[in-house]
């Protein structure tokens, strides 16, 4: 056979021929010359643009959606199509590399993909094998996994409308997941140099729940060093994320970072892991735009639905009934796939909103309203962001063209603005800004116990119970009081200190950060002591008093 492989003399002449075509195209469309040097910029298929996951055609895909867990009930896959008769549009799927299980055959996984698509559900494939690894270990279970996928890469081309790719589930467990990052960025690599643009998931270390932070710490770079920024970070919320002010905050740092970002696993029996809060995830993520993969369809775990028993949507567990048919499950909140004609093929975005007003300001809350926006079919309502330098994060959603914002913080300059969106998933310019001030917050809203738990010679252990007597929420708050005996405290939970002479101030911790009206938060401390150790007499929050007691 004839080689076709040519002289260095026309090699370079092409070389040459091709530069040439591209410099007369930067003169003619300077836009599409840049598309043609950047990697990334010419995204087909499933990928992330400003922070979030859209589709082919630019429309939002939000997943909502179940684990199945295809590696041990490798002949369920009929399950599918029950997983779809509830209304998800996603579903992750367990696979195997070889490393603990059985692997997952090429021609297998080509099954899964047809069977997703088939029940029109965009496909998650993660590989499982890398589950808990230590530092001495889960980079190579990590790079394993890299080299698994570029086997398949041959059954995953061409799909990139269809499947997103979580390189490995929970690398890391509690062996220095700090280790977690450069393993990470040369998986990644590793399939972007291998040809892979397919938008690709990354799992936290500490069994994927992050409680050490290093993904949220490292999360920037880690986006940075993907070529394609095709690329989405996995939390698993089980019970580290155990409170309101825990869930929103984490994955606030995220979406106002505008680094994509959803929930990749959550869910199970309260008496197994503490009691997480489902339900705050699930209304959170959906104030948010983000997605959510509840742990699991038939898992090893205590299964949401006992699918291997013969599913039977009359006998859903009580999770089951929640994750589907809440007041933010799956089957109120999630949209089909274009990919799949899903809505109408609509691509025109609503006009953008008017300019905001605000009206009715308090400590904590505000009513804002806006001129309509118009679309050409129908606008479905409206998300209200809070900006900040060159961030944005969604702090309310409405159908119609007024909202109240609450959880704001007293004597707080905000700026607000508006965008629209339709039923196709397209969304509209943002609106102008309006900047908002809250009031003071009120005096009596507030109270204060304070007692000394414990005391030893030179020392002593406090604790602090603040309770807002008020009406509505406050969120950031600043407690305020004066030791008169000289005492110090070096130690603090449940708030952080700081001390000038006698004058004590203490901001909220993540945890402690909201207290809901009603409601109350305790900050307990260890401080130093001479021979006399007066209580405080005088609170204030926020900068109003206070009542003892």
């Amino acid at each position: 056979m004839r080689s076709t492989r040519k002289s260095p003399l026309s090699a370079l002449l092409a070389r040459l021929a091709a530069l040439v075509a591209l410099v007369v195209l930067g003169a003619l469309c300077p836009s599409a010359a840049q598309a043609a040097e950047e990697p990334g910029t010419q995204a087909t298929g499933l990928h992330i643009s400003d922070g979030r996951l859209v589709e082919g055609n630019g429309n939002d895909f939000v997943m909502r959606g179940v684990n199945h867990a295809h590696t041990w009930y490798p002949n369920e896959l009929g399950s599918l199509a029950d997983i779809k008769a509830q209304g998800a549009n996603t579903v992750r799927v367990v696979l195997a590399d070889g490393h603990r299980w059985t692997a997952n055959t090429a021609s297998d996984v080509a099954n899964v993909i047809a069977q997703c698509k088939a029940n029109r559900l965009i496909c998650v494939l993660e590989v499982h094998d890398t589950t808990g690894y230590g530092e001495e270990s889960a980079a190579g279970t990590l790079d394993q996994a890299a080299d698994y996928w570029i086997g398949l890469k041959g059954v995953l081309a061409g799909q990139e409308n269809y499947i997103i790719i979580n390189i490995g589930n929970e690398p890391w467990g509690n062996t220095d997941p700090a280790g977690w990052t450069a393993p990470t960025i040369a998986a990644i690599q590793k399939l972007r140099n291998a040809g892979f643009e397919h938008t690709t998931m990354v799992d936290a270390p500490n069994w994927g729940q992050d409680w050490q932070g290093v993904m949220r710490a490292n999360a920037q770079s880690v986006y940075a060093a993907d070529t394609t920024g095709n690329l989405i970070f996995s939390i698993h919320m089980y019970s580290v994320f155990d409170t309101a002010a825990e869930i929103t905050d984490y994955l606030n740092a995220f979406v106002s970072a505008k680094l994509p970002i959803l929930i990749g696993e959550f869910g199970g029996p309260a008496d197994q892991w503490g009691d997480p809060d489902e339900d705050t995830m699930m209304a959170t993520v959906e104030q948010l735009d983000i997605g959510y993969l509840a742990w699991s369809w038939s898992g090893n775990t205590d299964p949401i639905l006992d699918l291997v028993l013969n599913f039977d949507p009359a006998q859903m567990t009580s999770w089951g009934q929640r994750i589907f048919n809440g007041a933010n499950g799956i089957a109120q909140t999630a949209k089909e796939a274009t990919v799949f004609g899903g809505g109408s093929g609509d691509t025109q975005a609503p006009t953008a909103p008017g300019t905001p007003t605000a009206s009715a300001v308090t400590a904590t809350s505000a009513n804002l309203s806006w001129t309509a926006s118009t679309d050409n079919v129908g606008v479905a309502g409206y998300d209200v962001v809070r900006v900040g330098g060159g961030t944005e994060t969604k702090v309310a959603a409405s159908t119609a063209n007024s909202v109240t914002v609450t959880g704001l913080t007293a004597n707080t300059a905000y700026s607000f603005a508006v965008y629209a969106r339709d039923a196709a998933g397209n969304r509209s310019a943002r609106s102008a800004t309006v900047s908002v001030t809250t009031a003071d917050t009120p005096a009596g809203s507030c109270s204060v116990g304070y007692r000394v738990v414990g005391e030893w010679q030179g020392g002593f252990q406090g604790e602090i119970a603040l309770r807002n007597t008020g009406t509505s929420a406050v969120s950031g708050w600043k407690l305020a009081f004066t030791f008169a005996n000289g005492q110090t405290v070096s130690n603090m939970w449940g708030g952080t200190p700081a001390q000038s002479g006698g004058s004590v101030t203490v901001t909220p911790a993540s945890y402690t950060n909201t207290i809901p009206a009603g409601g109350s938060v305790t900050v307990g401390f260890i401080g130093s002591k001479g021979t006399t150790n007066t209580a405080p007499t005088a609170f204030t929050l926020n900068g109003a008093a206070c009542v003892n007691g």
